[in-house]
């Protein structure tokens, strides 16, 4: 059956008018062409700007609408002052039991100080819960909150949560009209939207300043969690627990460091996205407590080699290293050498998702785990725990280590003697019980190490990305890298409180 057979009968007894029809000139093609070409243009540039929202002429309104949400934290402490070593108050109380004077001791004792931190924070809820960094209220005696219109008001700590630098205050605000800001959707922001901030930068009073989102999910190595937005909005000492904004008013940042040589700002700002601060902040306002899921392994990264010898084709996903006995990770049947490459819906893509992705869980969810053993995908279900403090730092064998003479003995030729971390170690350094590091007891001056500039007392957090914690794994990783037919490793050092790297070539 031809085509033409099925058009109305007068198109079949008219074939000549139809055939002129279907066929236009040539000329009225190409300009039917070009029209639709155009019209196709303007629909695909509409959705663009659309998609692109255009920078603002002006702050001004979103600022008035915002100011009265954001308040000054000013926080007192108590510091002691004074020298205080072993051998100091040894030699004090050995001259005052002789019968000397405390007043005319060569050997002062300490004396304590009132020092004040300034910060800022934003309201939350109407009641007076107000949100600021931990840091900014740390070992505080007392907490006073000044609102926008500069009243002030006695704060109560409710809760607060070191790990993510987190805090929640309370003003009773007797009868005095709060206003609270809005929670949005850190997950929803893209590199490049814009995004505004306003904090008490050096005690000034608020301050509104405004720039963009310059990345998302940066590791700053604050602590096991890091998932940090970058941004270029002038941030400086004092923005501190401020909030940061969309365009739509709502909160979707708490600014909480920045990068700076000089102690200024340089457009390098970071906030902690707030799906992750609103879910410990409900936490402390309903508990005063944040409780996190717990696995019960210690990992790394999928290098090259790694990825190559378990058959992986990248290096996505978290290596296991070791696993805590009677944990949620052994009672699920994971093993040291899987490769964890999703939790739940999550996907591993780095090994620095693992840890956030399981504390967000709540404790007591049974989670779908897939990890790749045996090259091949296996599926595991993980009832999560609770992360408890102690018993991570005692599984992690890090109360009383011992390193093998073995180790050390190796790690001689390096110019270099190390231990692991006792918790006391950890208080006085300022780091968590399950942060990594091994203490650098020894640097032979004409070795590399030395060189560079690794001295003692330093913390060697990481070796090429892998995390240590005794002398062993630091030994194995040298090893590993010499074995590979490379001679450079790169260093993670934590020295008076921030981490630096390093690259030293191996002796």
């Amino acid at each position: 059956m031809t085509p033409l057979s099925v058009l109305p009968d007068r198109a079949q007894r008219r074939p000549a008018r139809v055939l002129a029809i279907s066929r236009p000139h040539p000329k009225d093609q190409l300009l039917r062409a070009l029209s639709g070409l155009l019209a196709l243009a303007l629909v695909l540039l509409t959705a663009q700007q659309a998609a692109a929202r255009p920078a603002p002429e002006s702050f001004a309104d979103l600022a008035d609408e915002l100011l009265p949400t954001v308040v000054n934290v000013s926080s007192t402490s108590l510091q002691a002052t004074g020298p205080s070593t072993p051998e100091f108050d040894f030699f004090r109380d050995f001259f005052e039991r002789r019968g000397g004077s405390p007043d005319n001791s060569p050997f002062p004792r300490k004396r304590e100080r009132r020092a004040t931190s300034l910060g800022s924070g934003f309201i939350i809820d109407a009641s007076g819960l107000i949100v600021t960094n931990n840091h900014v209220i740390d070992d505080a005696t007392e907490v006073t909150v000044t609102l926008h219109d500069d009243t002030e008001f006695a704060a109560e700590i409710i809760g607060r949560d070191p790990r993510t630098d987190l805090a929640l205050l309370r003003i009773d605000p007797k009868g005095h009209p709060l206003k609270a800001a809005k929670w949005g959707s850190s997950e929803s922001l893209r590199v490049g939207d814009w995004m505004m901030a306003i904090g008490n930068p050096f005690g000034l009073g608020n301050t509104v300043t405004a720039g963009i989102v310059s990345a998302k999910s940066r590791n700053i190595n604050a602590g096991p969690y890091d998932s940090f937005i970058q941004t270029d909005a002038s941030i400086n000492r004092g923005n501190s627990g401020g909030p940061s904004f969309n365009l739509d008013g709502e909160v979707i940042g708490v600014n909480t460091a920045i990068f700076s040589p000089s102690g200024g700002s340089v457009g390098v700002g970071f906030a902690i996205p707030s799906d992750l601060a609103r879910s410990i902040i409900e936490q402390l306002a309903d508990d005063g407590r944040v409780r996190r899921g717990w696995l019960g392994v210690r990992f790394g990264p999928v290098d090259a080699a790694t990825a190559s010898a378990v058959g992986l084709n990248d290096t996505q996903g978290a290596v296991v290293n070791s696993v805590v006995p009677d944990s949620p990770a052994e009672l699920a049947g994971i093993e040291p050498g899987d490769v964890i490459l999703t939790w739940g819906d999550i996907e591993i893509s780095v090994h620095r998702a693992l840890p956030l992705a399981v504390a967000q869980t709540p404790v007591g969810d049974s989670v779908t785990v897939k990890v790749w053993r045996n090259r091949q995908e296996q599926a595991l279900t993980v009832t999560v725990g609770e992360l408890d403090e102690e018993v991570v730092a005692a599984n992690m064998g890090q109360e009383t280590p011992e390193p093998s003479k073995d180790a050390n003995r190796a790690l001689a030729e390096y110019g270099l003697i190390l231990s692991p971390l006792t918790l006391d170690q950890r208080r006085e350094l300022g780091l968590k019980p399950d942060d990594a590091g091994v203490r650098v007891e020894d640097v032979d001056t004409s070795s590399n190490f030395a060189r560079k500039g690794l001295r003692r007392g330093d913390v060697i957090a990481e070796v090429n990305d892998t995390q240590v914690v005794n002398p062993e794994e630091v030994l194995d990783l040298f090893k590993k890298v010499e074995d590979e037919g490379f001679n450079i490793v790169a260093l993670s050092v934590y020295r008076d409180g921030r981490y630096t790297w390093m690259a030293v070539e191996l002796d």
